[in-house]
């Protein structure tokens, strides 16, 4: 299995739990990991033989606009159906990163995996 990656792509997104986090958006850092079976672009170095991750990135960022969401694992979840079923993706892992949201802790969120993985 090959995978496409996406490292630290940032969005501001209104998410949390607590009034004071829903406030405003905050930066949200997301790793994207894209399991592909095939690995066809390889040879015909050809976008149609892969998954665009532009077009993820951007179909990903819309999904989120005026959405309100309360916890990184919906995000989560939210994202792995999007890369699946949008996209076909066999398996995707997904980390979900909020930022400095706790005085005492510089990170926190999830890691989830969806699919199987060959």
């Amino acid at each position: 299995m090959d995978i496409l990656f996406l490292r630290d792509f940032r969005l501001d997104i209104t998410i949390g739990l607590y009034e004071w986090e829903r406030q405003a958006p905050q930066p949200v850092l997301i790793d994207l990991e894209i399991g592909l079976y095939d690995h066809k672009a390889g040879h015909s170095d050809a976008i149609v033989d892969t998954i665009d991750y532009g077009q993820v990135a951007q179909r990903i960022k819309d999904s989120l606009v005026d959405k309100n969401i309360r916890l990184v694992e919906t995000l989560g979840e939210h994202i792995a159906e999007i890369v699946r079923g949008e996209f076909g993706a066999p398996w995707v892992r997904i980390t979900v990163r909020k930022l400095a949201i706790l005085g005492h802790v510089k990170e926190l969120g999830i890691i989830i995996e969806r699919g199987s993985r060959l």
